[in-house]
């Protein structure tokens, strides 16, 4: 039956254009719709509370079935908290199963809650906006984190340990009396928190007072907050109050929000809401019934159908509306569609035109279900002008081929072609069509962490040249044309050490001890010094606008690279309006002496020092620390 889906006549005879799909609420009544174009019959059962293992059914309601295959009930009365489920009589069987829909839903995401959204917004939320509006998506600088890591470990002076309300909380200090926290984050320059996926996920039981780890690549309600970040999971109000009040604080503390969406797979394809209303509608099926599995996670989303589309468009129009989200990233995005994701991109914009949006598109095997559909990967950037991709040329690069553990990389010594590094370094790797859609990363939570990874590739090399290896790579990428992104903790060395003597790779569903981040490491001098130092990066940046040349035309007009005799050093000159700035990245174990153009130039970056305040004054030659980045700059004559 599936092939039926994708026949032209289906998609025209039962492809709905409203905005109505879900629940419409008012104290007087409240209007259902579903799509089930394949249903017999549809009931929707109202619960008093959202335990999926209570039987406190309170009523029911049949719904008629009403245009473009839909079906439609209203109910009178305030049902404000009121819980639900539809009950789809399909292919000669009774199915329950949660709204797609829905706005928030009881403990573990079974029972859809009916609720009135604006009594869950925070003080000040129809004021409330984007702290960067109006800035392009190079001037981003965008820190990868997962809510639960920030609070967990006791170090933190967090009190709601991971939870929404933890990464709003302010003053919070470690036992030394250094920040953590949100005023960590605020003090070390960046613009974006990325949060790991804060929509309903499975694999958590949100009803444990300390619920299982897991990253959240799971989705179960794409359009939901997870309940385990909440204070209280049982009742579907608070998990959407306490993420709107953590967003309103982080935008009250000048930082965007960006989320991970995972719209390319679904936690448990058959049990999945969407199909069990339309069975296998939502994922990629053959005719012989076997399910599509680029993603590795057992399904692949079926973007390429019109009630597919519309439903990720929807939902992704919907977390910018309802919770002001300011960017999303879009987990293994070369499973979705090109035109799926310009619709995306092109609604999201009518409303909220400083949105911004990247992703993974990595060429992964898929089985589409139509003909002559273009998927969301890194060569089709050209096609979607709006959209942004991680650029795994420059991590691979910098750190060596992430699918060998032990191959190093440029920061550690590895022959690496300077024709590469210097298309790296402006932005244009072969598949970019601009430099504002490379996201430039050394890491990210995927794989080892960036110290980690090192220690794998320079076993013999001292633990100070270690840290070494992580300033150059920081410098490189942070100071790159493009958008910098970085691993939470990163910028303190983070390790993830899997308690046999070696290093975890994939700590998805790892303990806290292995995910949470260590604040009493913000009191070792080795590692405050690295901090120090990616804030002087990000200020530096922030503080040179040919830096962040969003088109290649700029970058032309902007940036030179410099031929120099050692293989293991790159120099460029940027051209900063009035101001020309000399870069020189030595991956060497020797320190070099550089010839400077003619003039003063005042040292900004080196070795284990960087900001915006000269350090000291060069002119005719400046040496350059071994395994390390020096940046000079002077006015223009």
């Amino acid at each position: 039956m599936f092939e039926i889906y994708n026949s032209a006549d289906f998609e025209k005879a039962y492809t709905y254009t409203g905005t109505d799909l879900g629940v419409t609420w008012s104290k007087e009544q409240t209007t259902f719709r579903l799509w089930a174009p394949t249903a017999d019959s549809v009931i929707i059962n109202l619960y008093e509370s959202g335990e999926p293992e209570k039987n406190d059914k309170i009523g029911s309601v049949s719904m008629s079935r009403d245009v473009q295959g839909t079906w439609t009930a209203t109910k009178t009365g305030d049902l404000n908290g009121i819980y639900y489920t539809y009950l789809v009589h399909v292919e000669d069987q009774d199915v329950e199963a949660c709204d797609p829909y829905a706005r928030t839903t009881g403990v573990n995401g079974y029972r859809a809650m009916i609720m009135d959204l604006r009594s869950t917004d925070p003080e000040g939320w129809d004021q409330d906006k984007d702290p960067n509006f109006g800035k392009a998506i190079t001037d981003a600088v965008i820190y990868e984190l997962h809510v639960r890591d920030l609070s967990m470990n006791e170090a933190s002076g967090i009190q709601n340990k991971g939870k929404f309300l933890g990464l709003a909380e302010t003053g919070t200090k470690n036992p030394d009396g250094l920040s953590t926290g949100l005023d960590y984050i605020k003090e070390l320059g960046v613009t974006h928190i990325h949060l790991l996926p804060v929509y309903d996920y499975g694999f958590t039981d949100e009803s444990l007072p300390l619920p299982q780890y897991n990253w959240g690549y799971d989705p179960v309600n794409f359009n939901t907050p997870e309940g385990s970040f909440s204070t209280d999971p049982h009742h579907g109000a608070t998990r959407v109050s306490e993420m709107k009040q953590m967003i309103k604080t982080l935008h009250d503390n000048g930082l965007s929000v960006v989320m991970d969406v995972v719209y390319n797979h679904v936690y448990d394809g058959p049990e999945f809401c969407f199909n069990k209303i339309v069975p296998g509608y939502f994922s990629r099926i053959n005719a012989e019934g076997i399910w599509s599995n680029g993603s590795i996670c057992g399904n692949d989303t079926a973007s390429e159908r019109n009630m597919v589309r519309k439903y990720l468009v929807d939902s992704v129009c919907y977390w910018a509306d309802e919770y002001h989200i300011d960017g999303f990233r879009f987990d293994l995005v070369g499973l979705i569609d090109v035109q799926t994701m310009n619709e995306i991109t092109t609604e999201v914009h009518k409303k909220h035109p400083n949105v911004i949006f990247y992703g993974e598109g990595w060429d992964m095997p898929t089985e589409l279900t139509k003909q002559d559909i273009e998927l969301a990967i890194q060569p089709n950037s050209t096609k979607m002008p709006a959209f942004s991709f991680f650029n795994d040329t420059i991590r691979d690069l910098l750190r060596g081929k992430i699918q060998v553990h032990d191959a190093p990389g440029y920061i550690n010594g590895a022959p690496t072609s300077k024709e590469i590094l210097n298309a790296c370094f402006m932005g244009m790797p072969t598949w970019a069509a601009e430099p504002y859609q490379c996201i430039n990363y050394v890491s990210c939570h995927d794989n080892h962490t960036l110290f980690d990874r090192i220690a794998l590739t320079a076993p013999d090399a001292s633990e100070a040249d270690r840290i070494r290896m992580n300033r150059l790579a920081a410098a490189f990428s942070i100071l790159s044309q493009g958008v910098p992104f970085f691993h939470a903790g990163e910028e303190m060395l983070r390790t993830k050490p899997d308690g046999d003597g070696g290093f975890d790779e994939n700590s998805y569903r790892s303990s806290d001890e292995v995910n949470a981040i260590r604040w009493e490491n913000l009191s070792k001098p080795e590692h405050s010094k690295t901090i120090n130092y990616y804030r002087g990066l990000i200020a530096f940046r922030k503080a040179h606008n040919a830096l962040r040349n969003q088109y290649r035309k700029d970058v032309f007009n902007s940036v030179q690279m410099i031929p120099f005799r050692n293989h293991q050093v790159v120099l460029f000159r940027v051209l900063d309006g009035t101001q020309e700035i000399f870069l020189i990245f030595n991956a060497s174990s020797e320190a070099v002496s550089v010839d400077l153009p003619t003039g003063n130039w005042d040292l900004m970056i080196h070795d284990d020092m960087a900001g915006t305040d000269s350090i000291a004054q060069k002119a005719g030659k400046v040496e350059v620390a071994p395994i390390s980045a020096t940046v000079l700059t002077r006015a223009c004559d």
